[in-house]
């Protein structure tokens, strides 16, 4: 199968990356500890940053000491990960072809990406690059929409996607049926919790949706208001208020089959 940026993807993410590395979320510090117990990240392995992005979850891979390799595709996100990690080598590749030697690698790490290329033709990839054994880690966050006014959020945010992939349609999971190249070891779940102004780890961080970020401006600015009308409804908060959003971290680990 051949692999393209998805159009959302390519122009919702390649229109504001800055914004992308500013108001995203970040990780729960568990996630160091997964990355080192679990998958297995030490200062004598290798790892591959699958979609690193701007470089968000990047900062938690090199708290291993691991030697990281990064893989992104999209012009602007790229650029914006090496400002943030200029000493970090990063290929411009697709996920089913990455210019590297066969079983060069001890894992392959993907946060909040692998729904966009969740192929087979991935997996196949992914299984030539890693060593025996190795491992192949996903992760997301996703707004915990167990409090109302976050899934009052979720259900304007959700009205927008259209057929656009999206981690929590678990249609990702589709690639590792029929298969016989991975089989999965473990599947956790951590809180987080994303704290700041309304403005920013509401309303940016929603802008900085791909499908979102693709709408024309005076679209998303009408979104942003509606947005703001929810957060100050339920929670009496306006725009410079300091809010913590809560999430869900999920985590799969995958083991490399002979």
């Amino acid at each position: 199968m051949k692999q393209e940026i998805h159009p959302t993807a390519k122009q919702g993410f390649g229109q504001d990356a800055s914004m992308y590395e500013y108001a995203r979320p970040n990780y729960p510090s568990a996630i160091t500890s997964w990355l080192t117990e679990d998958i297995g990240l030490n200062s004598s392995t290798t790892a591959i940053d699958l979609a690193a992005g701007t470089g968000k979850f990047t900062h938690y891979l090199a708290e291993t000491q691991s030697k990281i390799i990064a893989v992104e595709p999209v012009k602007a996100m790229a650029e914006q990960f090496e400002q943030q990690h200029p000493n970090i080598p990063l290929i411009s590749a697709f996920s089913h072809d990455i210019p590297l030697e066969n079983q060069s690698v001890d894992a392959i790490v993907s946060a909040q990406a692998f729904h966009w290329f969740a192929h087979i033709d991935t997996l196949q990839e992914v299984h030539r690059l890693l060593k025996p054994e190795g491992h192949f880690g996903l992760i997301w966050n996703y707004r915990d929409t167990s409090y109302p006014w976050v899934q009052a959020i979720s259900e304007v945010i959700a009205s927008f996607e259209d057929n656009t992939p999206r981690f929590h349609h678990q249609k990702w999971q589709y690639a590792f049926e029929h298969q016989n190249l991975f089989l999965k070891k473990s599947e956790k779940e951590f809180s987080y919790t994303h704290t700041g102004t309304v403005e920013k780890v509401v309303c940016q961080r929603l802008r900085s949706t791909s499908f979102i970020a693709a709408l024309p401006l005076n679209e998303q600015e009408r979104i942003q208001k509606t947005l703001e009308s929810i957060v100050y409804d339920y929670l009496n908060k306006t725009p410079t208020d300091i809010i913590d959003f809560p999430y869900c971290t999920y985590t799969y680990d995958f083991i490399r089959l002979e």
